[in-house]
């Protein structure tokens, strides 16, 4: 099988979709993997706002030592979870549980990396990424999201189903979800992407599985020859203001 080429995946994206940002690269290097990394940051970062700075064009990795989220850390298989955050405590503090065991109960359920399999997570732009990646992810609006996700249907039709406890978007709902699962998942955001990134108000969030990408870029490409451009001109919608029911 041929290698998909990253750029023109990451430009056909971003051309069928009209994506502001880069499409983002995500490789989880296993302990045992020679292959040489991005370089580390400078100081230590939340891995949300590593994805906001491959976004941005960098190309870089995080560590157990220099990522800045206990969560993440654990999420990603770097750190046990701390016991503050295991109890609840720390969400509830934060506002976002009722209680210490509602939280604590959102954070048993929460599916995470094999604990010390991984030696760091890499990112980059997907159009210059020197590693295949394992997920791909994107954030974009709504409209764009739905786009993505009918192109993941296009062959198979079906239903789709999303996971997602509104925290722990980045690192739990869009990268480690599709790279276990193997599935596409959409996350809304939460409080800690949205507190410490750049990520929009209208904007929401993606992860691909990367073996999926090539199928779902192909789909992108026969919608855009009818759905995406109809549905974008309103033509039904237009046709209220002409004579229509008002």
């Amino acid at each position: 099988m041929s290698t998909p080429d990253l750029k023109e995946l990451s430009s056909e994206l971003k051309q069928m979709l009209g994506l502001k940002g880069e499409p983002i690269a995500v490789k989880l290097v296993a302990k045992e993997d020679p292959d040489p990394v991005p370089d580390e940051p400078s100081g230590r970062l939340r891995y949300c706002q590593l994805l906001m700075e491959a976004k941005k064009g960098r190309s870089l990795s995080l560590t157990a030592k220099n990522i800045s989220c206990p969560a993440a850390a654990s999420a990603l298989g770097f750190l046990p979870l701390p016991e503050k955050i295991a109890s609840g405590g720390m969400l509830k503090a934060l506002g976002l549980f009722a209680s210490n065991e509602a939280a604590a109960k959102t954070m048993r359920e929460m599916p995470r990396l094999e604990l010390g399999k991984y030696r760091a997570v890499a990112v980059a732009p997907l159009e210059t990424a020197s590693f295949r990646p394992d997920v791909v992810v994107i954030e974009a609006t709504p409209e764009q999201v739905m786009w993505i996700n009918l192109a993941s249907l296009h062959r198979s039709g079906g239903r789709l189903e999303f996971s997602s406890a509104v925290f722990q978007a980045c690192c739990i709902d869009v990268t480690v979800i599709p790279y276990v699962a193997k599935k596409v998942n959409v996350s809304l955001g939460c409080y800690g992407c949205r507190e410490s990134t750049d990520i929009a108000d209208e904007e929401c969030l993606i992860g691909i599985p990367f073996q999926r990408l090539p199928e779902i870029v192909g789909a992108l490409r026969e919608l855009s020859k009818k759905a995406i451009p109809t549905a974008r001109r309103k033509p039904i919608y237009t046709a209220l203001g002409k004579g229509g029911p008002s």
